[in-house]
């Protein structure tokens, strides 16, 4: 898989979501078996560039390349000079957020909404590949299938797109409109990879093994996004790669090996959010992680009381080492997340 110079080892990314991929969750699933990872977005807004929420966004700090930032806005000198900012501070691949359906964002015109006004979302891109095309960064773009039921125009936008220079187009299979109820619809992706020379990448609903391999033959897409799938369960990367290359199932990691990848990502977590605001926002993180797990629910109740990052981890390694008194292996859990609750705070895939 090829993004303008840089080649990924492999066509299955992890999708940029809001308060969730951060760099330690990037690095996490790289290590278990993603071939790409883009930041959550980054505000176009200069004002707010030193703000500790978007410097913690922007932090790349031993992430392996190439390093890709999602910026997000609706001036198209704004977004270009976010590209060029970016691109200053390591940034070798520049995403353009046009999928996400947040009402916060959208009530801005920013996102998904952009996808309603064609001429101020090509100024857009023709803005940010001017700057950055020139330094040598591709720009990729993620969108949704349209507005509405009524507003699919993914297939206009895409060809507009790729001639105004974008390398890399990846769609979610839902309008903003749905959010991310429903089903995603793969007609769309499908009709964009057959007219586009450049890869398209597929996004939505992409929860296992067998959906991946149904969604890449149906789609012909070159590349699979996972978004959702992924929190908590961040080793479904090498699963289905595993899958791909075999068609045989890959076995659930151990126990054991659940609590270390997770104590793991948690001591990265604190690291870059200290512990007031570590302690808080890794509760979401633990939540996925024993979601549907035996005892999973009670296990988070009482993680949500915990003010210490060493009473959290001291906590996890206990209740995995109970849990692996009667598993050897993870037991099957349902892999979605609640998806109200997701699209309330993210932009989720």
């Amino acid at each position: 898989m090829q993004i303008g110079p840089h080649s990924l080892p492999n066509a299955l990314f992890v999708a940029p979501m809001a308060g969730v991929t951060d760099r330690p969750f990037r690095q996490l699933c790289r290590r278990l078996g993603a071939g790409y990872a883009v930041s959550e977005m980054v505000t176009s807004r200069k004002e707010l560039w030193n703000s500790l929420k978007t410097s913690r966004r922007a932090d790349h700090a031993g992430e392996p390349g190439p390093i890709a930032v999602q910026i997000a806005g609706t001036d198209a000198a704004m977004m270009a000079e976010a590209a060029a900012y970016n691109v200053d501070r390591g940034a070798q691949i520049i995403d353009i957020n046009m999928g996400c359906p947040a009402k916060k964002v959208c009530n801005k015109w920013a996102g998904s909404a952009l996808m309603r006004n064609e001429a101020l979302a090509l100024e857009i891109v023709e803005a940010v590949v001017a700057i950055a095309a020139p330094r040598g960064v591709p720009v990729t773009l993620k969108m949704r299938t349209g507005w509405s039921a009524d507003e699919r125009n993914a297939l206009r936008l895409a060809r507009i797109f790729e001639s105004a220079g974008i390398a890399m187009l990846t769609i979610h299979g839902r309008t903003r409109e749905q959010g991310y109820k429903g089903l995603a619809e793969y007609d769309t992706i499908a009709a964009v990879k057959a007219a586009l020379a450049i890869p398209v990448v597929a996004n939505g609903d992409i929860d296992s093994p067998e959906k991946a391999r149904d969604v890449l033959a149906y789609t012909q897409a070159d590349a699979l996004m996972i978004g959702r799938a992924a929190q908590g369960r961040p080793w479904i990367f090498r699963e289905v790669s595993h899958f791909l290359a075999t068609g045989e199932h890959l076995a659930a990691p151990t126990v054991t090996e659940a609590r270390d990848v997770l104590t793991e990502h948690l001591h990265d977590h604190y690291g870059l959010y200290g512990e007031q605001s570590g302690v808080r926002s890794a509760r979401k993180h633990i939540g996925w992680a024993v979601r549907g797990l035996p005892g999973g629910e009670a296990f988070r109740q009482h993680m949500n009381t915990l003010e210490r990052c060493e009473e959290q981890l001291q906590a996890l390694r206990d209740w995995f080492d109970e849990l692996g008194q009667t598993h050897d292996r993870l037991p099957p859990t349902a892999a979605a997340n609640d998806e109200d609750e997701q699209a309330d705070e993210a932009c989720a895939a």
